[in-house]
């Protein structure tokens, strides 16, 4: 897959909408037991390989009849306290889970093209407490919020004003330069989206949500004041190739390497942890980062904040809103005393998200 399609396939494509609901069971199951696995003294590069290994192994139990191209999204990414995210370390350079750590897990699959992501905040070993628990809950309930407010015809705008309100209930702040995008088949970043924070000088174009829009839903929540992000010294392992550029490259590494991501991550996200060479795979990103050939995830700390972050996927059809992929939150071991008092968004979040319950709400109430 070389390049976008121009005529795209849409939810109303009869299976479409079943290759993105795999994709986000396997997601789903993948990142339980990433989850399950997360304890103190666990080294996250073998947990990153294990959530990598473990999509391509379910992946290969679905879709066999035909010739279906399936693949990772979106590398395991295990990015701890301070970190806002894609840590997907060599071997060579990573680092364990400690008790106490605010560990914010990330990844993503496609079947035939059609992707879903999924990101989840567990605390480690123990009961989050205090601005950790705060964080944590900020980040859920504004996603769920959003999910749930993710109607044809909302603004994409107002999505974002939602956000603030959550943050501010909880004391934290929304990350800047967070976007959710809409995504489209081998598309992971489309043009359509909604920005986690507004600020003068961090603006989108105004949009409206469609019917057949599916949407990776990405909040993320710091306890900084400022809500700044900045970049660390840690190396970026995550990429994607730059569809639209082409270039020879002059090194027999360089050109072997870039065969080899075309080959798998055609148009999808890729951490050089995958690569059996390390050495080489660092030395050919660098000649293919010289010549734009690759879209670098790097990765971002928020000074003195503690970051958390929940991503869903999900699709607008014309009676219902489904959630594609990510996970409920165990609110049971998150105590603080901090609550959510806005009386709409507190309605909102505890309307039932069944497609029954959601077809009678329709009914009830016809948009006009």
């Amino acid at each position: 897959m070389d390049q976008q399609p121009e005529q795209q396939e849409t939810l109303q494509t009869p299976g479409v909408l079943d290759k993105y609901q795999t994709a986000g069971k396997i997601v789903n199951s993948v990142l339980e037991k990433v989850i399950q696995n997360a304890k103190a003294g666990a080294d996250i590069a073998d947990l990153c390989a294990f959530g990598d290994s473990e999509i391509i192994g379910e992946l290969q139990k679905v879709y066999n009849k035909n010739q279906v191209e399936k693949g990772i999204a979106f590398p395991t990414t295990i990015s701890v306290n301070n970190i806002c995210g894609h840590y997907s370390p060599l071997k060579s350079e990573s680092s364990k889970l400690n008790q106490g750590d605010v560990a914010k897990i990330e990844l993503g699959a496609h079947v035939d093209g059609f992707l879903a992501i999924a990101a989840h905040t567990i605390f480690i070993d123990g009961n989050a407490e205090g601005r950790n628990a705060d964080v944590i809950l900020a980040a859920h309930k504004a996603a769920q919020v959003l999910y749930r407010s993710l109607q044809p015809g909302a603004k994409n705008n107002d999505l974002t004003a939602l956000i603030d309100k959550v943050a501010l209930a909880y004391d934290v702040q929304p990350l800047e330069g967070v976007l959710s995008h809409e995504v489209k088949r081998h598309f992971i970043d489309g043009n359509k989206v909604i920005i986690n924070k507004e600020l003068p000088e961090q603006k989108v174009d105004e949009a409206e949500i469609q019917v057949n829009d599916v949407f990776v839903l990405d909040v993320i929540m710091t306890t900084a004041p400022d809500g700044k992000a900045k970049e660390s010294e840690l190396r970026t392992t995550v990429y994607k190739r730059s569809l639209d550029r082409q270039y020879q490259l002059k090194t027999k590494n360089g050109r072997a390497f870039l065969a080899e991501v075309i080959e798998k991550y055609p148009s999808f996200c890729f951490s050089l942890r995958s690569f059996e060479d390390e050495i080489t795979a660092k030395v050919a990103v660098q000649e293919c980062g010289k010549h734009e050939l690759l879209n670098q995830y790097p990765i971002l700390v928020s000074q003195g904040g503690i970051v958390a972050q929940t991503t869903f996927t999900v699709a607008v059809l014309s009676n219902s809103i489904i959630q594609i992929a990510g996970l409920p939150l165990n609110e049971e071991n998150i105590k603080t005393e901090k609550a959510l008092k806005d009386e709409a968004l507190l309605a909102l979040l505890a309307l039932p998200m069944d497609k029954n319950s959601q077809k009678k709400r329709k009914n009830q109430f016809p948009q006009k």
